[in-house]
C-alpha cells in the first residue's frame, strides 16, 4: 500500500480542522473542527501502523482507540459547557464568552465590608 494518499488526506483533514478552529465563532462548530483534527490523527496512526511495522504489534491501532476515547470524553464535557453557556448567555458565540469574571470584590474584601469602611 502506498501511504502517500492517507497521509495527504490526513494533512488536508487536519488543515481543515485548524481552519475551522481559528475562523469559526460558533462553539459547536469549533468542537466539530477539533473532532476533525482528532480523526486526522487517527488516520495517521492507523496508516503508520500498517505501513511501518513497529516493535510493538498494532500499537498505532491501540493509540487510535485511546484517541477515540479521548474524543468521546471531550465531546461530552464540551457539549455540557456549550449547553450551560447557552442557558446563561442565550448564545453559543465564542466571541461573547467573557474570559474573566468581573467581581465586586476589591482587595479580596466583601462589598459589605467596603461599604462599612466608607461609612455607608
Amino acid at each position: 500500500m502506498r501511504p502517500v494518499i492517507p497521509y495527504v488526506t490526513a494533512a488536508l483533514l487536519f488543515g481543515l480542522g485548524v481552519y475551522g478552529v481559528l475562523r469559526r465563532r460558533n462553539a459547536v462548530l469549533v468542537l466539530m473542527s477539533v473532532e476533525l483534527m482528532l480523526n486526522a490523527v487517527n488516520l495517521i496512526l492507523v496508516t503508520a501502523d500498517t505501513t511501518a511495522r513497529a516493535v510493538l504489534p498494532h500499537s498505532g491501532q491501540v493509540f487510535a482507540l485511546f484517541v477515540i476515547v479521548l474524543a468521546a470524553a471531550e465531546i461530552g464535557v464540551g457539549l455540557a459547557i456549550v449547553l450551560q453557556l447557552y442557558r446563561l448567555r442565550a448564545t453559543v458565540a465564542v466571541d461573547d464568552v467573557p474570559l474573566t469574571e468581573l467581581s465586586d470584590h476589591v482587595d479580596g474584601r466583601e462589598p459589605a465590608v467596603l461599604d462599612a469602611e466608607a461609612g455607608r
